[in-house]
């Protein structure tokens, strides 16, 4: 399909501030961050180095500026990139907001992620605290827009609990937000981090589209985001991360896939079936994870299959399979803390943006 849209790294050239030449700037970007023609975006910027602007520093989110660390809360290092010579740094490691030294000597920050719609997942709270670090440094962010993959209609789930907030959810969103990142800078975070901002917009994107609309590629943004359908799911079936039972993690589907070894599945997915959740079916099936929970033990369960994304409710879905599942298993159980930096509140708490037993009761 011919691309119906145009991202802001798609028409750097045209677009960047023509008054500013001289900025000295650093980048944070991962692996997922190309052209609509996957072209990646540093191959723009050194194509456009020394001419629009001077690169002088990268940074990374969670999951490592290559995209190479599989499983959550695996920290990684920084380092000096090998053909630019210049520093990488980890913003998910003994750092998670830029320092002083970091930012020194630059005027501008260029930000290029790929989000996936959900409050959980952590590259726009890297893009908060870069945006509150540059605050503080008087240095410009630019931030390169990109669509919501799951549309930029549909909402879900409320802000969260004052006192909840994580490194899942730093300021309150809603679950599902339906914003894109570069709205979430201008609109949400700007409140709480007034930093120079410069939104480098999206061009032909219309707030139904989802992403297999728009045109655009698919680049896997972390190691378990495979493919849109994960995306769809992801959630409301990253509450199961908060609980023993196995989110599919080390399989070929990941947040699609879950269970334990201790559910009856053909009995789980009737009853599961029976709830007549809108938009979705789901079908018994056994799996074996490579790693993370329950890694090389067969667990049972179900693939939920989304057969209507449109009036599909993820959080809702994933609230009734977790109702459903504590009220029969009783090995069912919430895991303990840590769980992204978050060292007292139990992990679903976070997760959900409150006490448990405000959901669960």
């Amino acid at each position: 399909m011919m691309s119906q849209v145009t991202l802001p790294v798609d028409r750097l050239s045209e677009i960047w501030p023509s008054d500013r030449p001289q900025l000295k700037i650093g980048a944070l970007l991962h692996g997922a961050s190309t052209t609509s023609s996957l072209e990646p975006t540093l191959d723009v910027l050194e194509r456009l180095n020394g001419q629009a602007f001077h690169l002088k520093a990268l940074f990374g989110p969670q999951h490592g500026f290559a995209g190479t660390t599989q499983d959550n809360m695996i920290e990684w290092s920084g380092y000096q990139h090998p053909r630019l010579d210049i520093p990488v740094y980890s913003l998910y490691g003994e750092h998670r907001k830029p320092t002083p030294e970091m930012l020194d000597g630059l005027d501008a920050l260029f930000v290029d992620l790929v989000d996936v719609g959900a409050r959980y997942y952590t590259f726009i709270w890297t893009l908060l605290l870069c945006m509150e670090a540059c605050r503080e440094a008087d240095v410009e962010v630019i931030v390169a827009d990109r669509p919501n993959p799951l549309n930029g209609e549909t909402i879900e789930g409320d802000p969260q609990d004052p006192g909840y907030e994580s490194f899942v959810g730093l300021h309150p969103i809603p679950v599902r937000h339906a914003k894109t990142i570069g709205e979430l800078a201008n609109e949400t975070f700007r409140e709480r981090a007034p930093a120079r901002l410069t939104i480098l917009p999206i061009d032909g994107w219309e707030r139904e589209m989802w992403h297999d609309d728009t045109g655009l590629p698919w680049t896997i943004p972390s190691p378990n985001m495979p493919t849109l359908d994960t995306a769809t799911v992801y959630p409301g079936m990253c509450l199961l991360e908060g609980t023993n039972l196995s989110e599919g993690r080390g399989t070929t589907r990941p947040f699609e896939l879950f269970g334990a070894p201790w559910i009856k599945e053909e009995v789980f997915t009737r009853e599961l079936n029976q709830l007549g959740l809108p938009g979705c079916h789901f079908r018994s099936l056994s799996f074996e994870p490579t790693f993370q929970k329950h890694a090389g033990v067969i667990c049972h369960g179900a693939q939920l299959h989304v057969t209507d994304r449109d009036c599909f409710l993820p959080l809702r879905t994933a609230m009734e399979i977790l109702r459903l599942v504590r009220e029969t298993y009783p090995q069912f159980s919430w895991n303990p803390p840590p769980y992204e930096y978050e060292t007292e509140k139990l992990p679903i708490e976070i997760l959900l943006g409150g006490p448990v037993e405000n959901y669960f009761p």
